[in-house]
């Protein structure tokens, strides 16, 4: 879908949601969950074209692969953690949502240890 198309559901949904915001709440907030999964999997699509993108750049500087696999799962994990806690956010729940988010900085901390490790072993194999 085209990014003016997602903005303008967005919006409907957004105003959809604050129509049942002074009756039943819960409504609106199905409605936002189901919005966000729904502009998700929109961006699912988008992300299979960057992935092969990224691939190639992978194949032209000839590194190994397993730090390019680690790169999209690092941007995996970023999308999904900040997802899980804005939808938490709009639950009304910031204390879940800011755990959530540091999971996921977590999660991206341990993934990125191998990669910082090499680094620091070639800049060592430099200096000796």
């Amino acid at each position: 879908m085209d990014v003016i198309q997602i903005g303008i559901l967005g919006i409907a949904g957004t105003l959809l949601a604050v129509q049942f915001k002074s009756g039943k709440s819960e409504y609106g907030i199905y409605i936002g969950v189901a919005l966000s999964f729904f502009i998700f999997f929109c961006i699912l699509g988008k992300l299979e074209i960057m992935i092969e993108a990224v691939k190639t750049i992978g194949n032209y500087i000839r590194m190994d692969t397993v730090y390019i696999g680690t790169l999209v799962k690092m941007l995996g994990v970023t999308y999904i953690a900040e997802f899980s806690s804005n939808i938490c956010k709009d639950a009304g729940y910031q204390t879940i949502a800011k755990q959530i988010e540091i999971f996921g900085k977590l999660a991206i901390l341990v993934m990125s240890m191998p990669i910082l490790m090499a680094l620091l072993e070639t800049i060592e194999g430099f200096l000796s």
